[in-house]
This record gives structure tokens, C-alpha cells and sequence, in this order.
């Protein structure tokens, strides 16, 4: 079995990776345990501190930021899903006065950081909202590091599959999109949620603009109940809600994942076939 993204590796290679991984687990095991008695020690499991949860108000405030951080997300989402498909139809232009100036935005946007291009949004366009304003930035980073893995993704396909569809009778622009990118979308899958994930944690960067987020809802309960009691169970719920949310979006690509990559690739053979006959 083999990858565009790496090697396969071998026996022994799999038997080091093995190795690590197990020692690797053991020390984070061991400094979670450590960090779990220090925090004892310090009264932080008290059943005191954790009773404002019992109020469904808390729960609701939490909620209440937690479903703006999924909304941000998934408007971020899509909108950095279409403009890497644009940015890496251009990126892979054959006229240079095309290629050339969107390879120097696209270096220009993965370089700049994005809580700086929140800002800069938000300088830009006064009337613009602080949530559209986490929105637009978001989607812009993503979409350049999602339209340079696509680019990627179908530069390592075999040029058959191109040139089949050019044979077929199918445009250049259709190739790219229902031949060519279906497959580099299932072979970057990992780095596309990869990248997804991390535009989900950076959603927290728009308690810093003013946005509503879960981190903004935190800070106002911890200020409201008492910040040195109480902060720390607040901090560790919506922990456990960011990586709940992470972990779902992860589980729900590899079962996309699963179930589109052997129809995408019956149709990319059927249409290969069919330019051979």
C-alpha cells in the first residue's frame, strides 16, 4: 500500500515507531499523573469548586459559546474549502500573469499570522463585525494552506488520469474538478483535517477582537463566580469541550473518507477505460 505523504514503512521501522510510541505514552501518562497530584495538593479536586455546575445556567453560558465556536467553524470551513480550490486553480494556471501573482498572495497569507490578519480586518473594514472578522481571517489562512495541499494532491496524481479525461472529451476546468481534485481531496484528507482542527482551535483567537466565543464565556463566569475558585474547573470543561469537538470533526472525515474514497475511485477508472476504448 502506498502514500503521496510519506514512505510505507518497513518491519523495523514500524517496530521503532511501536517503541516510541509506547514510551511516549508512559511519560505523558506519567506527567498528566504528576500534574493530576500537584493540582490535588493544591485543593483543585475539591467537590466545592465543582458545584457550580449543578446550576444550568453555567452549562448554558458554556453552551452558548461552544455553538459559536461551531458555527464560526463550520462558516470558516467552507469558506476555506471553496477559496483552496480557487487559490490552487489559479496556483496551477498555465498563463504565468495568473500564477505568478497568486503564489506570491498565497505565500503572504500563510506567512502572516492569524491573529494579525484579524486585526487587520477589523482596521480595514470598520463596519465589519468582530465574528465575520475571526470568520474572514480564518478562512483566508486555511484556504491558502488547503488550496497548496490540493495543489499538491493533484500534482502527484499520474498524468493519465488528465490526460484520460482530456480524451473523453471533457474541459480542462471539468478535469481538474470532477477527476483530479475529487482524488487529491481523499489523498490530503489527513492534512485537510489536520488543518481544520487547528481552524477550530483558532477560533479562541477572537477573544482577543471581542468576539463571543466559548473562551470569552469562561472568562465572563469566571469573573462573575470568582475567578481564583472557580476559573479552574471552568477551564477544564471547556477543555474537554474543544477537544470533544475536535474529536468528532476527525471522526466524522475518516468515515467520509471511507465511504467516498472507493466511489471516487470506480469512477475515476470507469472514465480511464472508457478513453481507452
Amino acid at each position: 500500500m502506498t502514500s503521496v505523504l510519506y514512505d510505507v514503512p518497513g518491519p523495523r521501522a514500524r517496530v521503532r515507531a511501536r517503541i516510541t510510541s509506547w514510551v511516549t505514552g508512559l511519560i505523558v501518562v506519567g506527567a498528566l499523573a504528576y500534574a493530576a497530584l500537584t493540582l490535588g495538593e493544591k485543593g483543585m479536586w475539591d467537590a466545592s469548586r465543582w458545584m457550580i455546575f449543578n446550576d444550568p445556567l453555567v452549562w448554558a453560558a458554556l453552551l452558548r459559546g461552544l455553538l459559536v465556536v461551531v458555527q464560526s467553524a463550520l462558516v470558516a470551513t467552507v469558506l476555506a474549502l471553496l477559496l483552496g480550490m480557487v487559490f490552487s486553480l489559479l496556483r496551477m494556471s498555465s498563463h504565468r500573469i495568473i500564477r505568478i501573482p497568486t503564489t506570491v498572495v498565497l505565500e503572504f497569507f500563510r506567512g502572516m499570522p492569524v491573529l494579525l490578519m484579524m486585526l487587520f480586518i477589523l482596521l480595514a473594514f470598520p463596519g465589519i463585525s468582530a465574528f465575520w472578522a475571526v470568520v474572514s481571517a480564518l478562512a483566508v489562512y486555511n484556504g491558502a494552506i488547503i488550496g497548496e495541499a490540493l495543489r499538491s494532491g493533484v500534482v502527484a496524481l499520474p498524468k493519465g488520469q488528465r490526460e484520460a479525461g482530456l480524451a473523453i472529451g471533457m474541459r480542462p476546468l471539468q478535469t481538474r474538478l470532477q477527476i483530479e481534485f475529487p482524488q487529491a481531496f481523499r489523498n490530503m484528507l489527513p492534512i485537510i483535517v489536520a488543518q481544520i482542527v487547528v481552524l477550530t482551535k483558532d477560533t479562541a483567537l477572537g477573544y482577543i477582537v471581542g468576539a463571543v466565543s466559548l473562551i470569552r464565556e469562561g472568562e465572563l463566569l469566571g469573573e462573575f463566580l470568582g475567578r481564583q475558585q472557580y476559573f479552574f474547573p471552568i477551564f477544564l470543561v471547556m477543555v474537554a469541550m474543544y477537544l470533544a469537538l475536535n474529536l468528532t470533526i476527525s471522526t466524522v472525515a475518516r468515515q467520509l473518507a471511507k465511504r467516498r474514497g472507493v466511489k471516487v475511485a470506480s469512477v475515476v477508472q470507469d472514465e480511464s477505460l472508457s478513453a481507452l476504448t
